[in-house]
């Protein structure tokens, strides 16, 4: 028993010193936040490293709301008629986030307060809803009614419909919706090398796609942190960011970015 419980005793330690972080008496911490995506921090002292030692970071904590917008001023305009062309109205769809079930809540409630609503069958005029099996969505149009994508910033995007006017009947999109626009988030730092995405190089320290639905809150702490090395010698200041998949900053519309990263010894 008594060898048994050395053998223990000796497992847990190797298993400590094998996942112990390197350097761990040299390391700082480092927090950044604002209620803004691309984060500037300016050091009261600046932070320096030692000549003959080199540095690396990483990311260990990223805190946010799922507050980013798939509709906004550039794709927030829903164009139809209700005489076949004659007049047109428009429906501006407010930045938000938003399923094709509220897009379509949305566009009904204002088309029903014009009283472009079907009274004798207690029946909207226009529906849009998802075709869960091909990944299009379905414009359910009534008799005199016309639907018009052509219009600069419209919503045709994010529904996955070309760039034409839709007449009555059963109209299902030509591509699969883009209700979901950002794929992938990334956190980026001027102070580290650069890294690698989709064969271009760039200074990403970390990336993820959040778990959470829209409303709630993203924590994210890596449970296998990657360190990238650091290119300076004296941190004075430093930029971070948090863009999609494309590059194009978050927007978080006034919620608050928290990132912690640790800098150590290689």
């Amino acid at each position: 028993m008594e060898a048994q419980l050395r053998e223990i005793a000796n497992n847990t330690e190797r298993t400590a010193r094998n996942t112990r972080t390197k350097g761990s008496s040299h390391y700082t911490c480092i927090l950044v936040s604002e209620k803004n995506a691309r984060i500037r921090t300016r050091f009261s002292s600046s932070l320096k490293v030692k000549a003959n030692k080199r540095y690396e970071m990483a990311l260990v904590g990223l805190e946010t709301y799922y507050s980013f917008p798939n509709i906004d001023a550039t794709n927030n305009s829903f164009r139809y008629s209700s005489n076949n062309g004659t007049a047109w109205f428009n429906v501006s769809i407010p930045e938000g986030c938003y399923e094709i079930s509220d897009i379509n809540e949305q566009v009904q409630r204002v088309m029903k307060g014009a009283g472009h609503y079907n009274w004798a069958t207690d029946d909207h005029n226009i529906k849009i809803e998802a075709n869960n099996n091909t990944l299009r969505t379905v414009l359910r149009i009534a008799e005199g009614y016309v639907v018009d994508f052509t219009t600069p910033n419209s919503i045709r995007t994010v529904l996955g419909f070309n760039d034409q006017r839709y007449s009555s009947g059963y109209n299902e999109s030509e591509n699969i919706g883009d209700i979901m626009s950002i794929t992938n988030l990334r956190v980026t730092s001027d102070i580290i090398g650069a890294s690698y995405t989709n064969g271009t190089t760039g200074n990403v320290i970390y990336s993820f796609f959040p778990s959470v639905g829209p409303g709630y809150k993203i924590v994210k702490e890596p449970v296998n942190l990657v360190f990238l090395p650091i290119t300076l010698s004296t941190i004075s200041s430093m930029e971070t960011t948090l863009t999609d998949q494309n590059g194009k900053l978050i927007n978080f519309r006034g919620e608050k970015l928290s990132i912690r990263f640790v800098i150590r010894e290689a």
